[in-house]
């Protein structure tokens, strides 16, 4: 009998975002990957993101999900929700990804399979491996803070991922379990660096795959004042924390 492939579940939090996230769901469909589903967690947006996301979900029931939250809460908080739903609904594979069209849904096959071809708990794709890219269109203030970012991190909590704040992710679903993800308290794009750290300290592989990241098509970015700030903070409540090993 035909072994059935892994569940592999993307995750794709959204605010604002009715203009892309078609496009988005339209590229993960055309790849073809066995199994894969989608679970779309729409914030309340006031643009109608979460009305697109049950109109692409009702025309194909067996591949989209709608996972709708009261209110805007914060990126951590969304993908705590939606990778939670994953588990519960018996993913293997738990992908997160942003639906400004800003990471390349094509390299979502060659994740998938770095993730099964050895013993990495989690698949990065990276900014800042070789063969990785940013947009020729960042302005060089973005690329220095991006940089000095992923710096600051690692001088921190040591690390050794060259892409420590990257939000393109292929996660085992035992890693998850591992890491404790409900008890994850870092909101807004921490989130990242918590759950790289929490996969460090329990001694599980990060792998880095080359991507181009490009800039978003439609809508605006979400990097306030107040996520960069609390983002600065993180790496030092993490270090000095009491985060258990």
């Amino acid at each position: 009998m035909e072994k059935t492939p892994p569940k592999i579940v993307v995750v794709v939090p959204t605010y604002n975002e009715r203009a892309n996230l078609p496009v988005l769901v339209g590229m993960l469909m055309h790849l073809n990957v066995p199994n894969l589903h989608i679970l779309v967690v729409d914030d309340n947006s006031p643009d109608g993101t979460g009305e697109v996301a049950d109109r692409l979900a009702a025309g194909t029931p067996d591949l989209v999900g709608v996972l709708h939250r009261g209110e805007k809460d914060g990126l951590g908080r969304a993908y705590v929700a939606g990778m939670t739903r994953a588990l519960e609904e018996e993913a293997e594979v738990v992908i997160q990804m942003d639906a400004d069209l800003s990471h390349p849904a094509s390299a979502v096959p060659a994740m998938i399979e770095q993730l099964f071809a050895g013993n990495a708990g989690v698949v990065i794709g990276s900014r800042y491996v070789e063969g990785g890219s940013v947009a020729a269109e960042w302005p060089w203030h973005r690329k220095a803070l991006s940089g000095w970012a992923n710096f600051y991190v690692n001088a921190i909590l040591r690390l050794r991922v060259k892409d420590a704040t990257a939000g393109f992710k292929a996660w085992r679903a035992d890693t998850l379990k591992a890491i404790d993800l409900p008890s994850v308290r870092s909101n807004g794009y921490s989130f990242q660096v918590e759950m790289n750290y929490r996969t460090v300290a329990r001694g599980l592989g990060i792998v880095e795959v080359p991507i181009r990241f490009e800039e978003r098509v439609d809508g605006e970015s979400k990097l306030g004042v107040r996520v960069q700030i609390e983002s600065a903070l993180a790496p030092w409540k993490l270090r000095f924390g009491g985060e258990r090993r």
